[in-house]
């Protein structure tokens, strides 16, 4: 079982994540989903544009490691999801606004 202090933590550290290519949080644009803590556990669905897109592991793995920097035996289990039309259409306009280059 999560400790109320425990679970705010994880989902602040969450929603501080940093997408690479686009100046905006993951939570913000909308990847982050349905956080939530059973057994010592995170489960999250991190929802992406295209199901295959080149940098999904990165993201992946960057996730469980800031995750685990702040909480070391955090055991993170990730879901993916391709994004909905409408879903997929707000994180464009997002990303072309917050592009990197």
């Amino acid at each position: 079982m999560f400790e109320e202090n425990l679970k705010e933590i994880i989902k602040q550290t969450l929603k501080k994540i940093e997408h690479p290519e686009i100046a905006k949080t993951l939570f913000e644009l909308g990847m982050i989903k349905d956080i939530r803590f059973e057994d010592g556990k995170v489960f999250l669905t991190l929802k992406l544009p295209l199901k295959e897109i080149p940098i999904k592991e990165f993201l992946i793995e960057d996730i469980k490691r800031t995750l685990k920097e702040k909480v070391p035996d955090i055991i993170v289990e990730i879901n993916l999801k391709e994004m909905n039309q409408e879903e997929k259409l707000k994180f464009m306009k997002m990303a072309q606004e917050a592009w990197r280059g």
